[in-house]
């Protein structure tokens, strides 16, 4: 089984994607853009070979570099997990003639217009929504669709240049914020609860199911620093509400084609409690999700989705042990970091509930969380009932305090 992954050292977690690869027998080709003395020397070790290319986003230069270079070498499969490349995955397998999902279906996924309306084809809620590329275009769409909205990149991914626009004055700030963005969705804003839908799926069926929820919803963690994000996966997927967004996920696979690998979905519960959805990528979610489901099923999904996207194959663990959540922190001030008040007595308060720990230490400078969802570090804690994880991880949330100057 011979394999070109996408990228196998960046994002750092694609390294863990590398190593599942090769433990399950395949020969990993690895392409991307950093050079090969810098590959960490344990990556190294489970590719087969490697091609650094000038510009990983540049897909014509990409496939015509590959093409030469595996010149005369049959590939069985091409893949990537880093949603910017979903599409140069699928012009190299259709470039090659190699099984997987077609450009057209990975577009379904890419592109949130078309994704949006290949769903509500399907017979399925989702949010009102407009295509625009123009001011005139937003104005028109939001006149339409009325007040909430949400305008969001047509190709984004992790709530990147994604705003919440209550007002017409507040529409022209964002568009003026947005304008380097060719395309961008205008869409109506759906009020509830906000939770993920994941899976690995064999020919679109889920052979592992995840759900979590984002406390606060995305939007409003992102408009202010001193909110340190919250996420829990849920370990009873058989509550009511809970069903109702499993089932629409399913029938969300089914509608875009899904074939083999991960996915990644947004859901909303509404208080009238209809499930609607909201959007979805084919890749794993980022911000250490998948370790947050690993931890949940004493699983190695990165092993298992390399089975299922080499073998169709999945053998881990389904049974959901605990609900996992994960705390992302944010540093009072600028600079570097000085000082972290509260972290040992959440940690002894916690004891073996912590699966994690890895918040910047004193002398670090500290990231913008504007630009990144783990911001100055996090940390993972679960236990079998909700309440009591989600007890710990708030208590992380309000009692640990990070200072940067």
């Amino acid at each position: 089984m011979r394999v070109v992954f996408l990228a196998p050292s960046y994002p750092p977690e694609m390294q863990e994607y590398t190593r599942g690869l090769a433990e399950v027998g395949a020969e990993v080709y690895g392409i991307g853009d950093s050079a090969p003395g810098s590959l960490p020397k344990k990556l190294r070790g489970y590719l087969t070979d490697y091609l650094a290319v000038p510009r990983i986003m540049d897909e014509r230069d990409v496939v015509a570099r590959a093409s030469a270079w595996l010149h005369g070498r049959s590939i069985d499969r091409v893949l990537t997990n880093w949603e910017p490349l979903v599409l140069l995955a699928a012009r190299l397998r259709e470039a090659w003639g190699v099984p997987g999902m077609s450009v057209d279906t990975v577009r379904g996924f890419r592109d949130k217009q078309l994704m949006k309306e290949r769903v509500a084809a399907a017979g399925l809620r989702v949010p009102r929504s407009r295509r625009v590329t123009s001011p005139s275009e937003a104005w028109a769409a939001a006149e339409q669709i009325g007040y909430p909205l949400v305008v969001k990149p047509i190709a984004g991914a992790g709530s990147a240049d994604t705003y919440r626009v209550d007002d017409p004055k507040e529409l022209e700030s964002v568009l003026a914020r947005t304008a380097r963005v060719p395309e961008v969705s205008v869409e109506e804003y759906v009020t509830g609860e906000e939770f993920t839908y994941d899976t690995v799926s064999i020919g679109g069926r889920p052979a592992f199911e995840n759900v979590a929820q984002y406390l606060p919803k995305p939007l409003e963690a992102r408009s202010e620093q001193w909110i340190s994000p919250v996420i829990i996966t849920v370990r009873d997927l058989s509550q009511p509400k809970i069903e109702e967004g499993t089932a629409l996920g399913r029938r969300v696979l089914g509608a875009l084609g899904m074939g083999d690998g991960f996915t990644h979905m947004e859901w909303f519960y509404t208080p009238g409690g209809e499930a609607v959805f909201g959007e979805i990528g084919c890749r794993p979610g980022g911000a250490h999700l998948v370790d947050q489901m690993n931890y949940t099923a004493d699983v190695d999904l990165f092993r298992e989705w390399a089975r299922v996207s080499c073998w169709n194959s999945f053998e881990g663990s389904t049974q959901r042990k605990y609900n996992c959540g994960i705390v992302f922190k944010r540093a009072k001030g600028n600079g570097r970091i000085t000082r972290i008040e509260g972290l040992g007595d959440w940690l002894e308060r916690c004891g073996p509930w912590v699966m994690d720990e890895q918040l910047l230490r004193p002398g670090t400078r500290r990231r913008d969380w504007k630009q990144t969802l783990v911001s100055d570090g996090f940390v993972i804690v679960r236990h079998p009932d909700w309440d009591a994880c989600k007890r710990m991880a708030f208590l992380a949330a309000t009692d640990i305090t990070m200072y940067a100057e």
